[in-house]
């Protein structure tokens, strides 16, 4: 049953598109010498933005535009101009990064200590409810939750104090990386191999576009012929093989995914940023494309309901995923698309973006304008201290990639014209099995929970109720605004059920001996009905006087009863109709 107090559910909205897009495309054909100036020039701009970094880490809540300007200008004897700006602000996105995951940081503390002090608060094995668990199991287990709740305490009091002091603890090159020195039998790798990838890592190959200059990036230029050009900082600029201080690369690209979107921007000089990065695990080298897209309008939700919609429940290992009409009704069979979260993180990229790829391919064939998902949001519910015993299942919702499935998907579904309805999560997958798990379930069919939570979410994205039947309005009750509704109590027995079927006409106006079974009525055995079809009742339609008695007719006795006079039907209470 639905819960009596409970917030109110947000209203579903059209998700925004995507504010850019990146392409890539692969550096083939390097020469030796194109590989000995990429890996000079990322080094040591890579050593230039370390030292930038730290300047601007120093300077904390300080930072203003002036010391900005002061940073670029310290930076331009050593690179060049545009190398200068396209540091500097590198390093100020990094900052701001480590700040939000700061902030987040804290937010995650203050949700644990909040947790902790909860459960330490009730007795040792009082039971938990739905809304929040109970006390812990024992003494010892209320002892341990004890230390950590001090030591949560004085880590927040750290992560507070360099947060108002505007302290942030960045790793060039990443954490994770850093930490897998010291364990490299563990990550399988030996010392050289563990330095070429921190190395490249730590280089810097990233410049900013601009636009109204040549093909909208001067520092790293690429033509629509797909040339690739570096400007040289200064130091290296001996190694130019090309006018102006700039070394081509013998490689040419040519972006077989938006390449004519790419070629008639760098046509028309408008902005575009590159990056060039080496992997090491592949020993190849990549260049990426990136530019933003000016603000589409959404669609209107109105649109976007008119032809029906996908309602798509997010599971850990697939997608659940069923057509509804514009009326909120389940068309066809429900379809899963499955993925595998497991592995190295390239790998479940390419699962997700499979797994998105068809289903908005199906989408399409479905003839829908819109595609309705949950506004997935965990950072309240993954949390160690609400389920420390349940490790499996934290791990499944921390399996679950909502930021990166809301990002991709969005992407993905404006390539195709097709708009992302968000809708509130709550309660979708209990009212979803309340309400429609059993009744689509058929002989050939087995409709599972995430089948029937995915219709919860298409009906709540065309805005109708998550229930399969609504009351009429009063007017139209049989008792004129009474008691009377087409719903059944909540306590009442089967009521999500199907209806029965019964044989014969349902309705009053219908012709006596019109149903099913309406053949042979003396096969019943009805009391006053004779079985064997040797006696019967003749009813005279004549008005009968008090006096008359019953008289049985028989057979043999036709002509007698016919001049006695007429007969009677037995009583009402005898079985007569």
């Amino acid at each position: 049953m639905e819960p009596k107090e409970r917030a109110a559910l947000a209203a579903p909205f059209v998700a925004p598109g995507p504010p850019g897009v990146s392409i890539r495309d692969r550096l083939k054909g390097l020469t030796d010498a194109d590989e000995k100036v990429l890996r000079l020039v990322g080094a040591y701009l890579g050593a230039l933005a370390g030292r930038d970094l730290k300047t601007r880490c120093s300077d904390g809540l300080e930072h203003s535009n002036k010391s900005w300007a002061r940073r670029k200008r310290d930076l331009t004897p050593l690179s060049s101009s545009r190398w200068a700006g396209s540091l500097t602000k590198a390093t100020h996105d990094q900052w701001a990064l480590s700040r939000r995951a700061q902030a987040a940081h804290l937010t995650g503390l203050d949700t644990g200590i909040h947790m902790l002090r909860h459960r330490l608060s009730l007795p040792i094995g009082e039971k938990g409810t739905k809304r929040a668990p109970g006390g812990y199991r024992s003494k010892r287990e209320w002892f341990t939750k004890s230390r950590r709740l001090a030591c949560l305490e004085e880590r927040r009091e750290q992560i507070a104090a360099d947060r108002e002091a505007g302290r942030v603890h960045v790793v060039r090159g990443g954490r994770k990386l850093a930490n897998t020195r010291h364990n490299l039998t563990a990550a399988g790798l030996t010392e050289p191999e563990w330095r070429e990838r921190w190395d490249a890592a730590r280089w810097f190959l990233s410049a900013d576009g601009e636009s109204g200059k040549s093909f909208g990036n001067e520092t790293i230029r690429v033509s629509p012929a797909g040339e690739v050009s570096i400007k040289l900082p200064t130091p290296l600029a001996a190694y130019a093989n090309s006018r102006n201080g700039r070394y081509t690369l013998t490689a040419k690209v040519a972006f077989p995914r938006r390449g004519t979107e790419w070629r008639d921007r760098v046509c028309a000089n408008r902005a575009v940023a590159y990056r060039i990065h080496y992997d090491t695990s592949r020993a190849r080298w990549y260049l990426d494309a990136a530019w933003t897209r000016p603000v589409v309008q959404s669609l209107p939700l109105a649109a976007a309901q008119a032809n029906g919609v996908v309602g798509v429940d997010t599971n850990a290992d697939h997608f659940a995923a069923w057509r509804l009409d514009s009326h909120g009704n389940p068309v066809g069979e429900p379809h899963r698309f499955p993925y595998d979260l497991t592995g190295t993180a390239s790998h479940r990229d390419a699962q997700m973006r499979h797994a998105i790829t068809r289903l908005l391919h199906w989408a399409q064939r479905c003839g829908v304008r819109a595609i309705a998902i949950e506004d997935l949001d965990f950072s309240q519910e993954k949390t160690r201290e609400k389920h420390g015993r349940r490790k499996k299942f934290r791990q499944l919702i921390s399996g679950i990639p909502t930021s990166k499935l809301r990002v991709r998907l969005a992407s993905m579904a404006a390539e195709q014209n097709l708009a992302i309805v968000a809708v509130d999560p709550a309660y979708t997958s209990i009212w979803g099995a309340q309400h429609w798990q059993k009744p689509m379930a058929t002989p050939h069919r087995t409709t599972t929970r995430h089948d029937a939570a995915s219709i919860a979410i298409g009906r709540r994205a065309l805005g109708l109720p998550i229930r399969r039947r609504m009351a009429p309005p009063h007017d139209d009750r049989s008792d004129r605004r009474g008691h009377r509704t087409v719903q059944a109590e909540p306590g009442a027995r089967g009521r999500e059920e199907t209806r029965r079927r019964i044989p014969g006409p349902r309705t009053r106006c219908a012709q006596p001996g019109r149903g099913a079974k309406a053949g042979d009525q003396h096969a019943q055995h009805r009391p006053g009905r004779a079985a064997d079809g040797g006696r019967s009742w003749h009813q005279d339609p004549l008005p009968l006087s008090p006096q008359e008695r019953f008289i049985e007719v028989s057979p043999s006795r036709t002509g007698e009863s016919a001049s006695r006079g007429p007969s009677r039907s037995p009583s009402p209470h005898r079985g007569g109709r």
